[in-house]
């Protein structure tokens, strides 16, 4: 395919136009709807009934995920003992906790992922590393800081109110606990809430039906990384073909007799490149060598020089050149989006052809292909998912809009019955910028009586993205959609949060400060900045397909104060030295103090 302007539109409009239906977007209410509760069990950890906690911790952390882990340890470095971690899993890890369904992985480099490398001195096994690994290595994080200890799992926090006369917050959860803190840390995480689609009938499903972040291996046998032996006389049904659907067909298909794939939208899948890390790997290693890995890494996300790409995949030869066109003296503003037009385009195809390549079935291939611009979407990268549509026990179901129904014996598509034994919901979670509100699961009472949703009904209105006004002795670790910033490698600013959240709980305590609130000038004027630099991506994302990236095909419905310090993604590193910049002035500047 050439690429020509209007033929390239008229394709991606056409693609789009498919998958523009009413009720795209609906999904299962997973907290009321008695008859889905079932989805949200924990297969993996026995529940253990308890007594109910009465306790006054200086601390409590909403989540026990890579955010929750880290603002634990960061608070554990500057001398803060009473700590309690609350999450409703069975365990630490947060997504990585849920998400062990086979072929689990991460697609961002692991050397840069995990954690904390240095401090536990740590070579992760291969460059990107399967959920097992990541899991078990967060817990060795939480057990080096000795957070597991007073962590309530299996809980759900009810409810937070600030006590104006205690100066303290007032937790209650689902255990019957009472805890009463000085501070208390938001640490929901940005892929908290199961995503389970609204499809006519599927409770009317007679077989077995399970989330990929729920995985029953009780049903299909096995166990992380192990052969599913119990499939071998199966059909199933795996609905969903994003970063989860793409990751767990090859060991569905290797195990079931028929797997039957279902596809709304094809994702655009680069070569991932995977392989076990190199002996030689950790000899040429000098101190600080994670953090500057992962600068390298963000460096390059936001289009700036470096000497050399330490990274060297998907994201830093096509994600990022597609993000960072480049500026071409003298251009016109319609040269340079031309420009960045065939940049995109040129790897688009190159993801198409390769699906030639590695489909022996034409039209298999065919259905296989994305046609949108690349950042509509979010990329994925995967060496097997392809070479798995060659064997003779999958089908590729291409269904632009979606499921019709399900009936007691399966999946309907195109009034064809599929008779399946069970199903597999790989569709993931709530998008990255599902406010904050709704990700921590719970009302939040700050002063006068006024709720955290009530206060960001209209948009996010904060200090830094971190602290909000009327809601003392409180953060909130970064995430996007909440005034901070983005980035690919979520530990790096989840690692920034921490460090900002433990320096200023240290100056706190340092100055004798009892209670905290975020200054009304100070919150207004973050507000200003954040709006100041929205820029509408409308023109750009409108026509592109729906996906949670886009909000659903609405991209103009994301509220400006919903968005980021810097233009786009933000810019991390200017992110990054004002915060610092504020703890080691020590002056607490934008705070009333009390």
């Amino acid at each position: 395919m050439v690429f020509d302007p209007d033929v390239v539109h008229a394709k991606y409009l056409a693609e789009r136009d498919k998958r523009l239906v009413p009720g795209r977007a609906a999904i299962r209410d997973l907290t009321r709807d008695e008859c889905v509760a079932g989805y949200r069990a924990d297969p993996f950890t026995p529940y253990v009934e308890r007594q109910p906690v009465i306790d006054d911790p200086e601390v409590v952390v909403l989540g026990g995920g890579i955010a929750g882990i880290l603002a634990g340890a960061h608070l554990r470095k500057v001398g803060v003992e009473r700590i309690r971690i609350i999450d409703a899993a069975g365990g630490m890890g947060g997504t990585w906790y849920w998400n062990r369904y086979p072929g689990v992985m991460c697609d961002v480099e692991s050397y840069q992922y995990l954690p904390m490398l240095e401090e536990l001195d740590y070579i992760p096994t291969r460059r990107y590393a399967f959920g097992e690994e990541i899991r078990q290595h967060l817990q060795a994080v939480a057990d080096r800081f000795d957070l597991t200890r007073d962590a309530l799992f299996h809980t759900g926090i009810t409810q937070a109110t600030w006590d104006e006369g205690a100066g303290r917050w007032r937790i209650r959860t689902d255990q019957g606990d009472e805890l009463s803190c000085r501070y208390y840390v938001l640490a929901a995480g940005i892929l908290n809430l199961m995503k389970l689609p609204a499809i006519p009938g599927m409770d009317d499903f007679s077989g077995r039906a399970f989330h990929t972040a729920r995985w029953d291996y009780g049903f299909t046998g096995g166990s992380p990384g192990q052969v599913l032996t119990n499939l071998g006389d199966k059909a199933v049904a795996l609905i969903g073909t994003g970063a989860s659907g793409i990751q767990v067909l090859p060991p569905l298909a290797e195990a079931a007799q028929q797997v039957y794939v279902f596809q709304r939208t094809p994702s655009a899948i680069g070569v991932r490149g995977n392989r076990l890390t190199d002996p030689s790997f950790a000899a040429g290693l000098q101190p600080g060598w994670q953090k500057t890995r992962m600068d390298n890494f963000q460096s390059i996300m936001l289009g700036r020089p470096v000497d050399v790409d330490l990274t060297a995949d998907g994201w830093t030869q096509h994600y990022a050149a597609v993000h960072n066109p480049p500026r071409i003296k003298g251009a016109t503003v319609e040269e340079f989006m031309r420009n960045a037009e065939e940049i995109d385009f040129a790897i688009m195809e190159e993801h198409r052809q390769r699906i030639d390549k590695l489909v022996s079935d034409p039209d298999v291939a065919a259905a296989l292909k994305p046609y949108y611009r690349y950042l509509c979407k979010r990329p994925c990268f995967h060496d097997e998912y392809f070479d798995a549509f060659n064997r003779p026990n999958v089908t590729l179901v291409d269904c632009p809009a979606g499921v019709e129904r399900i009936t007691e014996h399966g999946p309907v598509v195109g009034g064809r019955q599929f008779e399946v034994d069970c199903i597999v919901y790989g569709t993931g979670f709530e998008a990255e910028i599902t406010p904050l509100q709704r990700r921590v699961g719970h009302d939040i009472v700050g002063r006068g009586g006024t709720s955290l949703a009530e206060k960001w009904a209209d948009g996010a209105a904060s200090l830094f993205g971190m602290m909000s006004r009327g809601f003392p002795n409180m953060f909130v670790m970064p995430a996007p959609g909440q005034q901070s910033v983005v980035t690919v490698n979520y530990t790096q600013l989840a690692l920034l949060g921490a460090e900002f959240v433990a320096g200023a709980v240290a100056l706190l305590e340092k100055q004798g400060v009892a209670v905290f609130d975020v200054n009304a000038d100070a919150e207004a004027d973050w507000i200003r900045q954040i709006v100041d630099t929205y820029v509408d991506p409308s023109a750009v994302m409108s026509a592109c397909t729906p996906s949670r990236l886009n909000n659903e095909g609405d991209p103009g419905g994301v509220k400006p104060r919903d968005t980021n310090f810097g233009r786009g993604f933000g810019d991390f590193f200017a992110y990054r030295d004002l915060l610092e910049g504020w703890l080691a002035s020590g002056e607490l500047d934008g705070l009333d103090l009390a």
